[in-house]
């Protein structure tokens, strides 16, 4: 099964197309392990900024049926501290590559907080310009082009590894913001980060959510996230990193198929638990072998060969 699951993303290997988002379970070394442990071909920590910060106060996660809404405000311990985690994971050895998830309030700090997680051992950088509830960071970078361009040079220009964006779907036009940023030396796009979206209690007739609005995720997102990394795959020339909605191998199947080299896995671990990896990797390797497919990576953007 693994000859025919590894997949190379922008020089990363993978045993598998799987990888845990940004944000899920990605706190500590132990629970980064635990993901490896249940199958991740790959892990993205918990965004993490130069700064300490508390996040937004509670309700800041609400359940709605059709998926999950979020304002956690980006709370982490800062990249100083964090590294440490990421020095623990390195030195027991984990088995699947480490891709720090980072945010600034400027260029200026994505590049700092990106050069101390990677001289911390992470394997790759995730540049999260996609937080749909944060001011002056997050999806008010990634709406415009010319920052993520900025962003991503300053990065490129701070670090020795591979550096991955993680684009907005709040946008008129996605594909812009994904060339910006494989323009400017990106390694990969990751599409898609949570939709912009709130929740109304009808007795007390407030917002449920603290900070009012959040972002949505779960299985209503899909359909847009696959819509995202369709048009992208069309229009970069570098892997796209399939996210939104993935809660079992069908749905992996179609972003690959859309034109993701690989899937990150996120809402669905909250109903599904850390087997759903293996539950995702079974079924991927099932279809492909029914496919008549030597590799995963003859499904990838198959949807656009004609």
């Amino acid at each position: 099964m693994s000859n025919r699951l590894a997949v190379e993303i922008a020089g990363l290997r993978l045993s598998n197309p799987t990888m845990l988002a940004a944000g899920i379970l990605g706190l500590s070394a132990a629970t980064l392990r635990e993901a490896v442990k249940n199958g991740a071909g790959a892990v993205v920590t918990k965004s993490v900024g130069l700064k300490p910060r508390s996040g937004y106060a509670n309700p800041a996660v609400v359940q709605v049926n059709c998926g999950l809404l979020n304002a956690m405000g980006l709370p982490n311990p800062s990249a100083k501290y964090f590294a440490e985690e990421i020095r623990e994971l390195k030195k027991n050895g984990v088995g699947a590559p480490i891709i720090a998830s980072v945010f600034g309030f400027t260029a200026e700090e994505f590049a700092k907080a990106a050069s101390i997680l990677t001289r911390a051992g992470a394997d790759a950088v995730e540049l999260n310009v996609s937080c749909p509830h944060v001011e002056k960071t997050g999806s008010e970078i990634g709406q415009d082009p010319t920052l993520v361009s900025e962003v991503v040079k300053q990065v490129k220009g701070a670090v020795d590894k591979q550096v991955m964006v993680k684009l907005t779907p709040n946008v008129a036009n996605i594909v812009e913001t994904a060339e910006a940023g494989a323009k400017a030396g990106a390694d990969a796009v990751a599409a898609i980060n949570t939709v912009r979206a709130m929740a109304i209690d009808i007795d007390t007739a407030q917002p449920i959510l603290a900070n009012k609005i959040g972002g949505l995720s779960g299985s209503a997102v899909k359909p847009i996230a696959i819509r995202c990394v369709y048009e992208i795959y069309e229009a970069v020339k570098v892997p796209v990193i399939g996210c939104g909605g993935v809660t079992n191998w069908r749905d992996a199947v179609e972003f690959m198929l859309a034109g993701a080299s690989a899937v990150q896995i996120g809402t669905a671990i909250a109903s599904e638990g850390l087997v759903v990896f293996k539950s995702v990797i079974r079924g991927i390797d099932s279809y492909i072998r029914k496919k008549g497919f030597r590799s995963v990576r003859d499904i990838v953007g198959l949807s656009h060969r004609r």
